[in-house]
């Protein structure tokens, strides 16, 4: 089990120390990046509400982590469920991550889709709304939320919303759902600042998600077969999953502080190098491990987008973010993480954190404070 109060000592003097003490309600607590996040917000000395269904993979990163928070188990379109959990938690920030974060599951299930990223989104606005203990919201899109024109520059905050399958098109409109409140509910004097944060492709351990695919190579191992990569010229913006989340709590951070400027819609992404083609992460990959193997299917598929970047000058000059881990230390963690699983079944995430917090420190991150 992971004892996240090993990392106390220093986790305390990041982000201004606005999580110690605080009550944070979390939607989408019991997925990958929910996890993670559970896991750094509980090392912070924050009192977490994690709101979810149960998770769907097994093994699940979040069973792993036997985390002592307050787990409810509640699908987030039940709005009465969600408004009665928020007023018992009396949070000061949400955080709301549950989504239906599959582009080829979208395909299958698209009712699903729309109504969990739509649906749940607005569910729980609304209980922010009516919850006087918040002041901060922020909402977990994607970096797919965008009108994807294949284009070869980067997107921008700025750039139109859209999308061609459920699962981009119900993350723009989440989006859309996020600004609508904001504008018609939250402009008085003392109501919640609310903030929309897109991050780019996210890698890390204890992702066991179908169709993704570092978790497709891993399960190859197990089984015995290559895993069957769809699109091996397509290029994304790749990051860590600690990148993302550095992010998403520096701007709650300045959220909680009451700085009005940061209730807008924010991009996390890589640096320039971290725009690479799956071949190319693939070859990385297989240097950390050599054991991981592949071949590419010709079968079919649903459409996908081949060429997305996002560019993160915003989040840069205006919150003083950049991602720590350059992209080949992201895969060798990620492979670290995997591998200490596999072979010696070790859940490595505390050790991790503690890891990329030290590097932060190192690089005198915006968000340390000391």
């Amino acid at each position: 089990m992971v004892d996240p109060s090993a990392l106390e000592g220093v986790a305390v003097m990041l982000f201004g120390g606005q999580y110690r003490d605080r009550e944070v309600f979390l939607t989408g607590h019991t997925g990958f990046k929910g996890s993670w996040l559970a896991l750094w917000l509980h090392a912070l000395g924050a009192r977490v509400t994690g709101v979810a269904l149960a998770p769907d993979t097994n093994p699940s990163h979040w069973t792993l982590l036997g985390l002592d928070v307050v787990d409810r188990r509640i699908d987030v379109r039940d709005a009465d469920s969600v408004l009665a959990a928020m007023r018992t938690a009396k949070p000061e920030i949400v955080l709301h991550l549950a989504a239906q974060p599959l582009v080829r599951r979208s395909y299958r299930a698209p009712v699903d889709t729309w109504s969990t990223n739509v649906v749940g989104t607005a569910a729980v606005l609304d209980a922010c709304r009516q919850t006087s203990s918040v002041k901060a919201v922020i909402v977990v899109t994607t970096d797919k939320c965008y009108q994807n024109q294949e284009w070869p520059w980067s997107y921008r905050e700025t750039d139109p919303l859209g999308g061609h399958d459920p699962y981009s098109a119900s993350k723009a409109a989440a989006e859309l759902v996020a600004s609508s409140y904001r504008d018609a509910f939250f402009q008085d004097e003392g109501a919640p600042l609310v903030a929309t944060a897109r991050a780019g492709n996210v890698i890390g351990g204890g992702d066991w998600s179908e169709d993704r695919l570092i978790p497709d190579l891993v399960r190859g191992i197990a089984g015995g077969a290559p895993a069957a990569i769809r699109s091996p010229n397509a290029t994304r913006p790749w990051q860590h999953v600690l990148d993302s989340l550095s992010g998403y709590l520096r701007l709650g951070e300045l959220l909680l502080s009451g700085d009005r400027r940061c209730a807008d819609a924010w991009n996390f992404g890589p640096d320039g190098e971290g725009g690479r083609r799956v071949a190319d992460v693939l070859c990385a990959l297989k240097v950390e491990w050599p054991a991981l193997d592949w071949s590419t299917t010709s079968s079919p598929q649903p459409r996908e987008t081949t060429l997305l970047g996002l560019d993160a000058t915003k989040a840069r000059t205006q919150l003083g973010w950049r991602p720590v881990w350059p992209l080949d230390v992201a895969l060798r963690e990620t492979v670290c993480w995997y591998r200490n699983y596999v072979e010696r079944g070790a859940v490595t995430s505390r050790e991790q954190l503690d890891r990329y917090v030290t590097a932060a420190v190192a690089a005198g991150a915006s968000w340390v404070t000391q």
